[in-house]
């Protein structure tokens, strides 16, 4: 195959690591697709600067929790006059790694965020934001991490 080319994703866990959340926000998707790693990133970025603005470096632990292990080819086509002599058409038509992206089914969590009540409504909000640069509908959903006695 060539090489695998290397993610674009920066960083998988963000804000306060250490911190004990009793919530987490988690985006998950509606349908099976590939999310590209282009799009992982635009879409961490695109959350992590809203949660950074509005609830505060402490306040938040965010994960991406999805990687993008399937790496996507494209066999090139030659354009132009004279192209028709100079391609190969479908022979030998494996193709060059040009990214990767990661294969998602239905309802798996693609981003958590793990924070405090007050937090919780700008968590879901930022994630609303970010769910934008996805190829999938998703839906928001808030869990309570909290042991009852």
């Amino acid at each position: 195959m060539g090489g695998v080319p290397g993610s674009k994703i920066v960083q998988f866990e963000m804000g306060n690591l250490s911190g004990e959340f009793p919530y987490e926000v988690h985006l998950q998707v509606d349908e099976a697709c590939q999310i590209r790693h282009s799009a992982l990133e635009a879409a961490r970025i695109s959350i992590n600067r809203r949660l950074l603005k509005d609830v505060g470096r402490m306040n938040f632990h965010f994960r991406v929790r999805v990687y993008p292990h399937h790496v996507l080819r494209e066999n090139k086509q030659a354009t132009g006059a004279g192209a028709d002599r100079v391609s190969e058409g479908m022979r030998l038509s494996f193709g060059k790694a040009i990214g990767t992206a990661a294969r998602v089914s239905i309802g798996q969590p693609i981003f958590s965020i793990f924070t405090t009540e007050q937090y919780t409504d700008k968590a879901k909000d930022a994630l609303r934001n970010g769910s934008h640069k996805l190829p999938s509908p998703s839906r928001v959903i808030i869990t309570s991490l909290e042991k009852t006695q």
